[in-house]
């Protein structure tokens, strides 16, 4: 019994594939992934995206609000300008002529302890550049969305001309049972069951169509367009490449070195080291420096000059918990690095093992399981036509070439999807390619496997004949 290699379980190893070479700045356009390269209308989404998805708008605020913070953070404090007056008596102002009244105008200066203003600022811009990481994410995922959007829209309308394809079979396995019948060699029942496998189709298209409408509605949505606007494509599925695979190792620098979540992580980590070292630094007094002028009218001016120095006498409830606080935050942000360093070497090993499952389905169906499948396909029907067969026979035939045909192209797919979270440096589980695949529930209507798609290869076998072609559709849609 044939199977279909890429089924859910063999997908299921899916992760590292190929990691395409992508700027490794925090601030990059997010990555240019290897699916679809050359397309322009894939790419003229993309960049109608950057400039319409809030999401991107609200990361870049982010940012720029951190990056005011810094010169802040680094400031002195503002000085205190003091004005004031005394005066021997309340009867009338005595300024010159009494030696103790007058005018004071006096300026005082906050000085913190050397190196708390640089630590500040280190702290202030390692914040900054972590929300430059989070901005990163926000472009490395909307470029990915938008490519899976794409590769969705793709995917419904080959498997719409599929449909078509497997109408215009049915139409001529229809047309050679009513001959037969006609002619006394065929059952009623042959005729009957064409038609009704021919109204199953009609009712699936309509499933179909409502993926390919929310597909658009989906890259609409993440352009800000009308829902409802077409998008005209000039690919299918069926002319995407494989993708390149790297190897183990420039997977894993590429994922590493690329990774916004590793980068915050580790950023969080210096923030965390120079946090402790800023509270350290808190125990030592800040200064103040203040001085003054007293003008006495007619007499001499006064002068005074001072210095004031802060005493942390409750630095055991204050500056010494600060400290403690911010060595376990630095040991927190030291074990995120640690767990995110760690799902991503998994990622990329999963991804790799995955892709190789698919690549060698992939090529199986190219190398002539394709042919194959379409040959028998046509030599059931001829044979069907001379009595040497069964109806039920060029239903399971039928089931299998049309299975075989959708299992390519969820194939295709699911090496584009992981070419996609490569470049993303998606964090994400591989799972089960069910969205785009035909894996689970999203597979071709009228593939002939129970249960929506290509869980089982050409054959659909005893289900095929007994459920018919179509039965797939009840899940697929």
């Amino acid at each position: 019994m044939r199977r279909y290699v890429g089924n859910s379980l063999a997908r299921a190893l899916v992760l590292l594939l190929l990691a395409p070479p992508v700027a490794a700045s925090a601030q990059e356009t997010g990555g240019s992934l290897p699916a679809l390269p050359t397309d322009p209308v894939l790419a003229r989404l993309i960049e109608e995206s950057f400039d319409a998805r809030p999401e991107l708008r609200r990361a870049d605020a982010a940012l720029r609000a951190e990056r005011e913070r810094v010169p802040q953070a680094g400031a002195l404090p503002d000085p205190v300008l003091s004005l004031g007056i005394q005066n021997d008596g309340f009867g009338e102002i005595m300024i010159g002529k009494m030696e103790t009244s007058f005018y004071q105008v006096m300026l005082s200066q906050g000085l913190p302890w050397p190196g708390k203003r640089g630590l500040r600022t280190d702290v202030a811009r390692l914040a900054a550049d972590e929300a430059g990481a989070t901005l990163t994410r926000a472009r490395l995922g909307t470029e990915a969305d938008v490519r899976r959007a794409y590769l969705d829209l793709l995917l419904a309308r080959d498997r719409l001309e599929l449909l078509q394809r497997l109408e215009g079979i049915w139409r001529t396995s229809a047309g050679v049972a009513r001959a037969r019948y006609e002619a006394g060699e065929g059952a009623q029942s042959d005729v009957l069951r064409a038609q009704l496998e021919l109204n199953r189709l009609r009712q699936r298209r309509w499933g179909l169509e409502a993926q390919e409408r929310t597909a658009v509605q989906t890259i609409n949505r993440l352009r800000g367009r009308p829902v409802d606007e077409a998008i005209a494509t000039t690919m299918s599925v069926r002319d995407l490449p494989m993708p390149a695979l790297s190897s183990p190792d420039a997977a894993l620098a590429d994922a590493l070195a690329r990774s916004p979540e590793l980068a915050q992580a580790r950023l969080g980590t210096e923030r965390g080291t120079k946090s402790v070292s800023l509270a350290r630094r808190e125990r030592f007094p800040d200064l103040n420096v203040n001085a003054g002028v007293m003008p006495r009218g007619g007499l001499d001016p006064m002068w005074q000059a001072g210095i004031s120095i802060s005493l942390p006498v409750w630095s055991y409830r204050k500056q010494n918990r600060a400290v403690a606080e911010s060595r376990a935050r630095a040991e927190s942000s030291e074990a995120s690095a640690e767990a995110v360093e760690q799902v991503l070497r998994l990622r990329v090993a999963e991804r790799r093992s995955a892709y190789e499952a698919v690549a060698e389905t992939a090529r199986l169906f190219r190398e002539g399981l394709l042919v194959q499948s379409r040959a028998t396909a046509d030599s059931t029907l001829a044979q069907y036509r001379v009595g040497r067969v069964t109806f039920a026979s060029v239903l399971e035939a039928n089931a299998g070439y049309i299975a075989d045909e959708d299992g390519f192209l969820a194939a295709v797919v699911d090496a584009q999807r992981l070419a996609i979270s490569a470049a993303e440096v998606s964090l994400d589980p591989v799972g089960l390619p069910g969205a785009g695949g035909a894996m689970t529930s999203g597979g071709m209507p009228g593939a002939g496997a129970s249960g929506g798609g290509l869980s089982s290869g050409a054959p659909g076998a005893a289900a095929a004949a007994e459920a018919g072609p179509s039965a797939s559709m009840t899940s697929g849609m």
